[in-house]
């Protein structure tokens, strides 16, 4: 009797889930320690999920022990610097890995201002674009993999892949036309806030029952008028922790103003909020 035990505890350790989201840059458009926006969603053992690649996450990718060949899209929040800037980089660095598979890169729509995913790929890789050595990449001829850029809407989207499903939802970022997404595997939930001041109150809504919730903390409580048009304020945050029941919160995008005021706007997120509380460091690797 011991010996099946045994054994049905080995059976179910050996099928046993495995879901961790690692941050791979926690800052924002400044030089400093942190590297730019990006995270990877692992799922037994593999990385299957970019989202974002700021400046310096093309070195944390590597240092992580991810692989482009595990990837099964990059999904990006929105078109600025600090956001996709290592874009390229990670393409490139396809060319000398055993990948043969498409990579969808998924993002925004575009307007006069920032382009959409569509012509932000475009003008990096095609035929005109700023590394046009690369424009094969974008056809089935490509002779590493074919990358095919996807178009999200504003609206709620729904993504699925093989295990999990993938959803996203417009954000209000200012002018700029932004996602937020929500990773849905193994009975457990991560969401991307991106950059966004919650102005349309979408974000508390993909974000019900998060596991996780990784946030833009990129201004303290008190700061002018244009940062607030872009950026959620520790109060709002602890809005949308709060009403959406999120488990743990993940403060990350950290910048000169808004780090050195963290632990009061910890305590403002208190007032609201009751749940786990985390400050990211890149490479830091959290478990749902």
């Amino acid at each position: 009797m011991l010996k099946i035990i045994l054994l049905l505890v080995l059976a179910l350790w050996a099928n046993a889930s495995d879901v961790r989201v690692q941050i791979l840059g926690s800052g924002g458009p400044e030089l400093g320690k942190r590297a730019s926006s990006g995270y990877i969603v692992w799922i037994d053992g593999k990385s299957r999920l970019l989202i974002d690649c700021g400046g310096g996450t093309f070195l944390r990718f590597s240092q992580s022990g991810a692989k482009l060949e595990d990837l099964d899209a990059i999904l990006l929040t929105h078109s600025h610097i600090d956001h996709v800037n290592d874009l390229s980089a990670f393409i490139k660095a396809g060319f000398f890995t055993d990948r043969t598979r498409s990579l969808p890169i998924y993002g925004a729509e575009g307007n006069d201002a920032f382009p959409s995913v569509e012509v932000l790929v475009q003008r990096l890789l095609g035929e005109k674009g700023a590394y046009a050595y690369m424009s094969d990449t974008l056809t089935p001829e490509s002779q590493s993999f074919q990358v095919i850029p996807k178009v999200l809407t504003q609206k709620n989207n729904t993504v699925q892949m093989q295990g999990y499903k993938i959803q996203s939802i417009g954000v209000h970022h200012g002018i700029v036309p932004a996602l937020a997404y929500r990773v849905d595997v193994q009975g457990k939930s991560i969401v991307f806030s991106g950059d966004t001041n919650n102005e349309n109150n979408s974000l508390g809504l993909l974000a019900q029952n998060a596991d996780i919730l990784i946030a833009d903390y990129a201004i303290p409580e008190h700061t002018d008028k244009i940062a607030k048009g872009l950026h959620m304020q520790p109060s709002v945050i602890a809005e949308v922790a709060a009403e959406s029941k999120t488990n743990h919160l993940v403060l990350s995008h950290i910048m000169r103003r808004s780090e050195p005021k963290i632990n009061e706007s910890i305590k403002i997120i208190k007032q609201k909020y009751k749940g786990k509380i985390t400050v990211a460091k890149d490479l830091m690797t959290l478990k749902p």
